[in-house]
């Protein structure tokens, strides 16, 4: 049984003020949504009709920003003086967007303004002293960056000699020393007291439109739901105000592109949430800046000629479905070079793309629950890429211990970007792993926040409706997950092309909620268990005109004694790190052969020494039926482990072909008598056809005959003893053991589950 992949976090008990109390009743919001919206800083009736009903009212004055007056001042002397202004971007969504909206902005007021986004493998992240210098020698007299700048010392000091302003607008973390630019306008900044801190870079740029053309600038509002969503920022306060009106906008866009890449991303407009832009219209933009240019995606944004707006569109689906396939490919040779004696996880490919390594070391993290860093060689002989931590890891931090032998570095608590050379990665997967192990203990996966408990009798479309209404969904405001305890599954399967999805029927005390469980296939059978336990998200499935709700898992787990029959498809038995294998038998089949550290017990003493002796195992498997069911009660009995896996393999199928009839033997010995040797090594099979008997059968009873001293068998030659001693069958040892066998493997072998655990508990 595999372990729960996250680190389940439930929710602390909370005292609901009254005053919320009443004010959920007057909104007609269920209670269960009290602990959830109380621990979200959602505590009196006036934060919850805020956090109800977002309004453009809300929105701070944007010349509450530091140097906000000073830019917009700035930016008038360049208009009226017919100035060149560059807007200089970033390549991700939110540096799309920023640049965009400020680009119209700009347009509308008559400015000379053009566009760059750097190229993320030519130019990198931020200003480039190159770029500035071209840009510069081309005529550019006023700088602007968006979503980007405020660690660009280099190149804004090199535009600075050239006499050159400089204005940054941005967002991300705040070095200690802030660049020579003209003026920065930053939620964060160290001299400004800006009444929200968690702007993304285009809700920085929006700030700065509005404060330019002295009103909320509404038309842009569309691009500023997607940046922020894009940019996975904090959906509280303004960002949350911006997105609702922002998803608002979305639903009536008149932009031909996002039309355009709404309908290839096959996304009705009518029904676009904070989870589309998330997972459709984002990874879209993200991916031009990934592996292409992303300048084109301005164009597509603010173009009004639909023939462009259908090409780019198409162009930016293309180029998302090649990142999928490369993330895909990058997966599959990452995932073969995990080390899981390792504290951390550092993977190193030959011509990995640079694009999707971020993505990639997003994926093994939440998979192996580690930090995770991915690495592409470059032909300099360095290697270079990106890291992704768990929660309970600071990786920047980490890194930063050793950052004197990195070529470059950068990136904040989660996310990392880094060049090194290659032969420096042995000492530092050494540092990090004993740095680890010193310093965190008891990490058991990547947290899962749990909302709240939740039995199937509270779930319906009215709870649903009510979840519906906290959207828009994101950081610090997650899509609650709630928690189903002591439920059965029925009507499971597997579903997709690959089969890589499961569906099914959760029930509980006569009430049952339909599940779907996505890329968890592989649990078809784990989930074949009792006392299961569930957290996901309530979603609505409609078919047909019919809605319903439904979980969607996220992750599952088992309490109490679990037993999990692979008795006819053991083919199938999950591979498990964690598993003792116990084999009844000293003989090797083709399946035994592909375990590990079989531990074979063949009589009844080494079964008692072995529990006597044995600490308890995370997942047992029996591979063959033993001599004796009370073997099995000896194991069982010692509660060694709650998987028990059962194959119960039986090689020599002794209780189908039995132990032989009376008549049988007789007919044999009669063939014996007869006086002439047999060489059984050639005539077995001719002798099991004459007698009408399976070869394995027959093989059995010339062995009990030889155990009597009926016959003799001299390198492969039969032969009858005609002076033999009359003995009964039974007693015969092997005579006596078949029969035990039998039972034993009849009874393991044809039993149905819900019996065969019964027996066990007995």
């Amino acid at each position: 049984m595999p372990k729960k992949k996250y680190e389940w976090i439930e929710p602390k008990t909370v005292q609901i003020p009254v005053e919320l109390t009443q004010a959920l009743q007057a909104e007609q919001l269920p209670e269960v949504l009290a602990p959830i919206l109380y621990t979200r800083g959602i505590q009196t009736k006036q934060a919850l009709q805020e956090f109800l009903y977002p309004a453009i009212t809300s929105l701070h004055d944007p010349f509450l920003l530091h140097d906000m007056e000073r830019v917009v001042d700035r930016i008038q002397q360049a208009l009226v003086e017919e100035e060149a202004i560059l807007i200089y971007g970033d390549y991700d969504a939110d540096g799309i967007t920023s640049t965009t909206v400020l680009k119209e902005a700009l347009e509308l007021l008559g400015a000379n303004v053009s566009t760059y986004l750097p190229n993320r493998f030519t130019d990198g992240y931020g200003p480039n002293r190159r770029v500035y210098e071209e840009q510069i020698k081309s005529g550019i007299q006023l700088i602007i960056t968006v979503d980007n700048g405020v660690s660009g010392h280099e190149a804004i000091a090199y535009a600075k000699s050239q006499d050159v302003d400089v204005i940054v607008t941005d967002h991300h973390e705040l070095p200690e020393q802030l660049p020579e630019a003209y003026a920065i306008i930053h939620p964060k900044h160290p001299q400004g007291a800006y009444p929200f801190k968690e702007l993304a870079g285009v809700g920085v740029a929006f700030k700065l439109v509005c404060a330019l053309l002295e009103e909320v600038v509404y038309e842009a509002l569309d691009l500023v739901a997607i940046g922020t969503v894009a940019d996975m920022v904090s959906l509280t306060g303004e960002n949350r105000v911006l997105v609702s009106q922002g998803i608002n906008a979305l639903k009536h866009t008149q932009r031909l592109g996002l039309l355009e890449l709404l309908k290839v991303s096959q996304v009705d407009a009518a029904a676009i949430s904070g989870e589309t832009i998330g997972f459709s219209l984002a990874p879209r933009l993200n991916a031009l800046g990934r592996l292409a240019d992303a300048n084109e995606a301005v164009t597509l944004l603010s173009t009004f000629d639909l023939e462009e707006a259908t090409r780019l569109s198409q162009e930016l689906d293309d180029w998302n479905t090649k990142r999928k396939g490369l993330v895909e490919e990058v997966m599959i040779e990452a995932m073969q070079q995990l080390d899981h004696t390792r504290q951390v996880n550092v993977l190193i490919g030959d011509q990995w793309h640079e694009g999707v390594l971020g993505i990639v070391a997003g994926r093994i993290m939440q998979e192996t629950a580690k930090p995770t860093i991915v690495l592409t060689r470059l032909a300099s002989g360095a290697v270079k890429g990106s890291g992704r931590s768990i929660p309970q890891i600071d990786l920047f931090r980490l890194l930063s211990q050793w950052k004197e032998n990195y070529i470059s570095f950068g990136g904040h608590h989660s996310a990392i970007g880094i060049t090194l050379d290659e032969a420096y990665i042995d000492t530092l997967v050494q540092q990090m792993d004993t740095y680890l192990a010193e310093q965190i203990q008891d990490i058991k996966g990547v947290p899962l926040t749990i909302a709240a408990s939740l039995t199937l009798s509270q779930v319906d479309l009215t709870l649903v409706d009510a979840i519906d209404r906290l959207a828009p969904f994101g950081m610090d405001n997650a899509l609650p997950l709630f928690k189903f305890e002591q439920v059965k599954l029925e009507h499971l399967a597997a579903i997709g092309a690959k089969k890589n999805h499961l569906k099914g029927v959760m029930l509980q005390e006569g009430h049952e909620l339909d599940m779907i469980a996505f890329q968890m296939g592989d649990a078809l059978d784990s989930l074949q268990a009792d006392n299961l336990s569930f957290v996901g998200k309530l979603t609505i499935n409609e078919w047909n005109g019919r809605k319903k709700v439904q979980l969607q898992v996220e992750d599952y787990a088992t309490t109490g004694v679990q037993f999990y029959d692979y008795r006819t498809k053991k083919r199938l038995l999950p591979k498990m790190e964690e598993a003792t294998y116990l084999s009844f038998t000293t003989s090797t089949s083709a399946f035994k052969k592909t375990l590990s550290h079989v531990v074979e017990l063949t009589s009844e003493q080494m079964v008692k020494e072995w529990v006597e002796t044995t600490p308890a195992v995370n997942n047992m498997v029996f591979i063959d039926c033993p001599l004796s069911l009370e073997w099995l009660h000896l194991i069982y009995q010692e509660n060694l482990t709650q998987h028990y896996y059962l194959v119960f393999e039986t090689e020599d199928d002794a209780y189908l072909d039995g132990v032989g009839t009376r008549e049988q033997y007789a007919r044999l010995f009669a063939l014996i008598k007869q006086g002439q040797a047999i060489d059984v090594r050639y005539r077995l099979q001719d002798i099991a056809k004459y007698l009408n008997l399976p070869p394995k059968l027959l093989i059995f009873m010339i062995q009990v005959f030889f155990e009597l001293k009926f016959v003799t068998i001299d390198d492969g030659v039969l032969s009858y003893v005609s002076d033999a001693p009359h003995r009964a069958l039974n007693e015969s040892v092997l005579y006596q053991e078949r029969q035990l066998k039998m039972d034993s493997q009849s009874f393991l072998q044809l039993t149905n589950l819900e019996n065969l655990k019964q027996w066990f508990f007995s």
